[in-house]
């Protein structure tokens, strides 16, 4: 199992980028990998920075049709990610094709990674969800529903916003992963997030993991600024 550091989103366009900001730390790290820097550096990323003793959250949010998604997570299941994900929304039949996949990519003696869903996206507002999606639920609602759908489907947990954390909890149980992004500090800059928390604000509501990306990446110093999350999510 990983550990429950919290996750550093390497947002970067490029390989160096990447490089030149892990050199900073001496410890290894818990990062994640999503569609920007996978798309430019392709599976050699993954690569470099699992050889380098950091755990990996592959965040490519697979939708599609379920053999594509067994077949796709098949393949991904060689890069020895720790975590990957899928959108809750392709359904139960494509979320078991990705464990099916996950579990026959995986080579023998290893564990297998955590699979989790995404339920709505952080960047989303309920009048938008229902709006532009369809959904006449509320958002709690709405990722409620899918977060259930997901741990029926067998899966390991969802990302989901910390307003719905502990409903989450409550419903599918503390062993299931409520995965939190739109993490940023006290009086920091939301950006393009909507559902947003701090890193202690997200332990007190039930998250188990947190994603933090420009809160570090982007600071003056991302080592202390990397400790000052750690501090506030550990603590409390």
């Amino acid at each position: 199992m990983f550990n429950k550091k919290p996750i550093i989103a390497l947002d970067f366009p490029s390989e160096p980028d990447v490089m030149n900001f892990l050199a900073q730390f001496e410890e290894k790290l818990f990062v994640k990998i999503g569609m920007e820097l996978y798309l430019q550096e392709g599976p050699d990323i993954v690569r470099k920075v699992k050889d380098e003793g950091h755990n990996i959250f592959l965040d490519l949010k697979l939708h599609d049709i379920p053999n594509t998604v067994k077949s796709a997570m098949k393949g991904l299941a060689r890069l020895h990610v720790d975590l990957v994900n899928v959108h809750a929304a392709g359904g139960r039949a494509m979320m078991e094709g990705a464990i099916e996949g996950l579990e026959a990519g995986t080579e023998a003696g290893r564990t297998r990674a955590d699979l989790i869903a995404v339920t709505q996206l952080t960047s989303t507002t309920e009048p938008q969800m229902q709006a532009e999606q369809g959904i006449p639920l509320s958002l709690s609602e709405s990722v409620l529903q899918y977060a259930t759908l997901t741990k029926q489907a067998g899966l390991n947990g969802v990302v989901c916003s910390v307003h719905e954390a502990q409903a989450i909890r409550k419903v599918c149980g503390d062993d299931f992963l409520r995965v939190t992004p739109g993490i940023r500090m006290l009086g920091g800059d939301a950006h393009d997030q909507k559902r947003i928390a701090t890193p202690d604000g997200a332990k007190k509501d039930g998250s188990s993991l947190i994603v933090v990306g420009r809160a570090v990446t982007a600071a003056a110093n991302p080592v202390v600024a990397y400790k000052e999350v750690c501090k506030l999510w550990e603590e409390n």
